[in-house]
């Protein structure tokens, strides 16, 4: 099992060549593909109005709209251009809908996102909302530079989603130096023996050790500050998503474990 295709949606913003230093983190020790896709507004979209009496955009301002998006996407290109890797491709999708980001995505392994974007804040926070729930694309969550190696935790209920995430990352796990299955048993509403999840890491050659955690509270913060405690650059966890609402409004653990910040990123798969 390894991963062959990391996608990477940027914006020409100031977070972009952090993003694409991880992608490449993740993409070497496979020889895998980082596909770069700069995502931008259609201005025909956002211009695609008359006002009374035919009023509407001046060529001016359309002429500038698309200036600032091929700046931005040609800034995006000189970062992919210096990240000095051999094995990339560039995409240049609309935010019509984010049918273009979603087709790109469905091909990818593992999507790197800036961690403001998860927190509904932003141009792509839809299309991240999309992309994690409905075409299932595992995320990797990052406001720093990640590294193979070191201490990896998994938060484990038992779950779907949890055990979703453990195979998805069965890739990064198999490099870690250490991995640590981090169940917090009085918050799940489900029986979460850790050691089947121990087992089936075994039988994927990575060894594993437990931390059941009895301390009252809720969960999220309990695992976060296991997290801290272990060390760990990276979490693993399953993402619960509820009813759509007009905004990307995740679970109570989740929420938590995607508004830390500074710790450690975030392997998260729905």
């Amino acid at each position: 099992m390894q991963w062959t295709n990391i996608l990477v949606p940027l914006l020409g913003g100031e977070h972009d060549a952090l993003l694409l230093k991880g992608a490449k983190a993740l993409a070497e020790p496979f020889n895998a593909t980082i596909t770069a896709a700069f995502a931008s507004p259609s201005p025909v979209t956002i211009f695609g109005w008359v006002g009374e009496g035919g009023m509407g955009p001046t060529d001016v301002a359309i002429s500038t709209l698309q200036t600032s998006i091929d700046k931005g996407q040609a800034r995006c290109r000189q970062l992919l251009a210096a990240l000095d890797y051999p094995k990339t491709n560039f995409e240049a999708v609309s935010a019509d809908d984010w049918v273009g980001l979603r087709s790109v995505s469905r091909l990818a392994d593992v999507v790197i996102w800036d961690r403001s974007v998860t927190r509904g804040h932003g141009f792509l926070a839809s299309a991240f909302q999309q992309i994690l729930l409905d075409e299932r694309r595992p995320a990797m969550i990052m406001d720093r530079e990640i590294f193979y190696g070191g201490t990896v935790a998994v938060a484990w209920d038992g779950g779907r989603e949890a055990s979703r995430a453990l195979r998805r990352a069965i890739p990064l796990l198999r490099r870690a130096d250490r991995v640590v299955i981090v169940s917090v048993p009085h918050a799940m509403s489900r029986p979460c023996d850790g050691q089947r999840a121990i087992e089936y890491l075994a039988d994927n050659g990575v060894q594993a050790d437990q931390e059941v955690l009895h301390t009252r509270g809720d969960a999220g913060p309990i695992i976060m500050d296991a997290v801290r405690r272990l060390g760990a650059g990276v979490l693993v966890a399953g993402a619960f998503g509820p009813p759509r609402l007009q905004r990307f409004i995740f679970g109570g653990t989740t929420q938590f474990l995607v508004d830390g910040t500074g710790h450690a990123a975030l392997f998260l798969s729905h």
